[in-house]
């Protein structure tokens, strides 16, 4: 018996079968105010915005759009343009006057165009994540969360559903999709992660709020499928050797009075996977390709404000970094490190505006063809710097202009086994736009 399929249907009964207070939900949300004072384009529609989110009901809308080019080394300097839509809808069942405790997520998103990318730069952390999603290659639209969490009492909840994973490994001021802080994948989640964990899967697990307060401290433990995507519902395809096992906590500190969070996690996957280490003879003769079976990987981050002009209003600065340690095999990426500082609101005349400073470093594994000749390894280690102001010309429109400088892990452009010039350092420079409907 797949013990995905038990832990959702047993989860799905205890969210049905149990409800609790939920005091603690977030508060309401406001839509009013003038065209420059509110925070969303299309305010809050005559009042049934403002009804609906009372009700416990939100929906919002988001359009980012990206256009970037390499200026300077790298392997092609052709100008792109890109953009993603995403929709977003969060049910509070007790608010709703149905039963205590109950939140469901629905996200909707889109994607068109091409981003600068791999082909353009020869990096392995794309250079714009914003158009990753819901799949890399563009003009898709899929369904990448359907999330039903129901919890049981003030500490313990349930959850099942569809998860986007990238709500995982939160930090203050390099977190996201691109959207609204660092371009740069390497800065709004950590990689080793990403062969683990697909980005849209389904999955079940339990959440944990040590305090009551999930600001204040979370733990969860999740069953992920470990080869879902957006594009594809995923119930047919759930075995016992295609799971991935995660957990992550988070609690958040006060030293010197300031703001700061606290964060460490671990995935373990059972699938199969293509090695690393290739012996040509018998990719050619027996037509061989080795596999490597599971892969793992830890993670770490924190972020503290050192600058915190209110306590707990997320306006200031502050410093943050992630580490990240995996086998090595078949993960390419064997460590990582980022870190830099980041900040809203640091100018009382500019509330909205926002900042991040960042430096990334991956030790790589290359991939490695062993021939009777020589042994050709394609990749070497990558290191990046990023530098974005995002400047509000309302609190629903923002624009970003975003400088980055990145040494590939590509060492030279392959075609076939053929080597071509060298891939040097990339300059990359873009604007986005991020409208908030």
């Amino acid at each position: 018996m797949n013990p995905l399929r038990i832990i959702l249907g047993i989860t799905a009964m205890l969210a049905v079968a149990v409800g609790a207070r939920a005091d603690d939900a977030a508060p309401d949300k406001s839509y009013s105010g003038s065209p420059f004072e509110r925070t969303t384009l299309t305010g809050d529609w005559g009042g049934l915005r403002n009804e609906l989110a009372t009700k416990g009901v939100t929906l919002d809308a988001t359009v980012t759009q990206v256009t970037s080019g390499v200026v300077d080394g790298g392997k092609d300097h052709t100008w792109q343009y890109g953009g993603r839509a995403e929709l977003s809808t969060t049910i509070d069942s007790q608010k709703l006057g149905l039963w205590p405790g109950g939140f469901l997520l629905i996200e909707l998103e889109g994607n068109w165009d091409r981003a600068t990318g791999f082909r353009d730069t020869g990096a392995l952390m794309p250079v714009n994540s914003n158009q990753l999603y819901p799949i890399p290659s563009g003009s898709n639209f899929n369904v990448p969360a359907v999330t039903f969490a129901q919890f049981l009492s003030h500490y313990v909840g349930v959850t099942f559903g569809k998860f986007d994973t990238l709500s995982g490994d939160d930090n203050e001021f390099a977190h996201g999709k691109g959207d609204t802080q660092f371009l740069n994948l390497a800065f709004n989640v950590n990689p080793t992660l990403l062969l683990a964990a697909p980005y849209s899967t389904l999955g079940a697990g339990v959440i944990v709020l040590p305090t009551k307060d999930p600001q204040a401290a979370i733990v969860n433990f999740t069953v992920l499928q470990a080869n879902g995507n957006a594009s594809e519902a995923g119930f047919d395809d759930l075995t016992t050797d295609k799971l991935t096992f995660a957990g992550e906590g988070r609690v958040r500190t006060g030293f010197f009075g300031l703001t700061g969070h606290q964060l460490v996690g671990g995935a373990y996957s059972n699938r199969n996977f293509t090695s690393l280490d290739q012996r040509i003879g018998a990719v050619l003769d027996k037509n061989l390709i080795v596999k490597q079976t599971d892969t793992w990987a830890v993670y770490y981050n924190f972020d503290q404000y050192f600058y915190e002009p209110k306590k707990g209003s997320g306006q200031g600065a502050g410093v943050f970094a992630r580490l990240g340690f995996s086998d090595g095999n078949p993960n390419p990426m064997e460590d990582f490190v980022s870190l830099g500082i980041g900040g809203k609101g640091v100018f009382e005349s500019r509330a909205n505006d926002g900042f991040g400073l960042g430096f990334y470093w991956i030790d790589v594994k290359t991939p490695t063809l062993q021939t009777p000749l020589q042994d050709l390894s394609f990749l070497q280690d990558e290191w990046g710097f990023e530098a974005y102001y995002a400047a509000a010309v309302t609190p629903w429109l923002v624009l970003t202009p975003d400088l980055q400088v990145v040494e590939p892990a590509q060492k030279k452009q392959v075609l076939g086994l053929l080597d071509q010039p060298s891939v040097h350092t990339d300059v990359i420079v873009g604007l986005r736009m991020h409208v908030i409907f």
